[in-house]
């Protein structure tokens, strides 16, 4: 695939993979990205997962046809983009790895080589030039890990942009670009927010036109909306208005309660109502549902003396992804000592700009008469602002 007059994707997909970073399903699969820009020096951009690292070569070659490239940069190195280092430097004896100081370290830690004798090390604003195209290297430390590093082409006005912008799902696959960034963002870029801000305001001075990333197709039109959608999710802000409603039901009793309580939020207006079942749904898809409106509604039932396993487990993603800037409502079942509510507050207690419905819900055993008011005031509180 050609992206510019000079430059060419040379990845793969993987349809073969079932849990991304063994925790996300990916039931379109991955892609794995790599480019080469051709110039009076040709530098290839990152390589890929080593279960596809022959037909990535495979896919070199063709472009390359018969010439060789000078140098490998080396921008991430989570396995699915460094795994075929080794390959390339075997097959390719006089390229050079461009990396940063941190990226060389890790190489050596995962592969038992640093290319000592082979390599350039390059931090913030350095340049490497191969002919009409310079390429200038951005620090991007903790989006997501502490090695990263973005290139900027100014010829073509290139973004190689690493993790940043991209996307479950190959390429081979037709879906809605956002709902996959957004679960992919939120799951494993999302705790490091300030980071991609630091990283948006470098970015801003660039004249950019296509972006390159590691996942996901390559963006070349409206890119404003992407960098709109990164600005929401890296500020931690409200992309959608609505309510989502995360539960576990042990008995049905606590289910009985939240159906009521989206029906009632249905009946009086709200723009959108998503329930999702803990205990059933996937994890990922509930955490992203959670970052993308702006009201949280958790009910779970006490559970040994503490809250229902699967609702703990949702809690700590939440909060370890800095989970903030929202409105949350409690809903509690127990049969003799409820303190769900409590619970579940506390763990909340670190994160930031959190609005507590004064509304409560507090069932004792099975839903009644005050179980109904109770919900009534609750639907009344979060729909006030729609």
């Amino acid at each position: 695939m050609k992206i510019t007059q000079d430059i060419r994707y040379i990845g793969v997909n993987d349809h073969e993979i079932d849990l991304f970073e063994g925790q996300y399903e990916v039931p379109n699969g991955m892609a794995y990205n790599s480019y080469a820009v051709m110039d009076e020096k040709i530098a290839i951009m990152d390589t890929v997962d080593a279960r596809f690292g022959a037909q990535w070569m495979q896919n070199i070659a063709g472009v390359l046809e018969e010439k060789a490239p000078d140098y490998l940069v080396v921008q991430h190195m989570e396995p699915d983009h460094s795994a075929s280092i080794l390959a390339f430097m075997v097959a390719y004896p006089k390229a050079v790895i461009v990396s940063s100081a941190k990226a060389f370290t890790m190489m050596k830690n995962f592969y038992g080589e640093d290319y000592a004798d082979r390599r350039i090390v390059v931090g913030e604003g350095d340049t490497l030039s191969l002919g009409r195209h310079e390429l200038t290297f951005v620090t991007a430390p903790m989006v997501h890990w502490p090695e990263v590093i973005v290139t900027y082409d100014k010829a073509d006005k290139v973004l190689f942009s690493a993790d940043a912008f991209g996307k479950f799902g190959a390429l081979d696959v037709e879906e809605d670009w956002a709902c996959e960034a957004r679960r992919y963002y939120i799951g494993i870029v999302g705790k490091y927010g300030a980071q991609v801000q630091a990283l948006f305001k470098k970015a801003a001075v660039l004249e950019i036109e296509t972006i390159c990333p590691l996942h996901g197709p390559v963006l070349t039109e409206d890119l404003g909306y992407y960098m709109d959608l990164y600005q929401t999710w890296s500020t931690y802000g409200v992309e959608s208005e609505g309510v989502v409603i995360a539960y576990t039901s042990v008995y049905g009793n606590t289910k009985k309660a939240v159906e009521r309580l989206a029906a009632l939020l249905r009946e009086k207006g709200c723009p959108k109502v998503v329930v999702n079942d803990l205990a059933r749904c996937d994890m990922a898809e509930v955490v992203e549902d959670a970052f993308r409106y702006g009201k949280l509604v958790l009910a779970t039932t006490t559970y040994n003396a503490d809250i229902f396993p699967f609702m703990r487990s949702f809690i700590d993603h939440l909060t370890e992804r800095n989970f903030q800037n929202r409105t949350v409502a409690f809903i509690e079942n127990g049969s003799w000592a409820p303190m769900a509510t409590k619970v579940m507050k506390g763990m909340l207690e670190k994160s930031k700009n959190i609005t507590y419905t004064k509304a409560t819900v507090k069932i004792l055993s099975a839903p009644n008469a005050e179980t109904e008011a109770a919900l009534g005031a609750l639907a009344d509180e979060l729909c006030a602002e729609n």
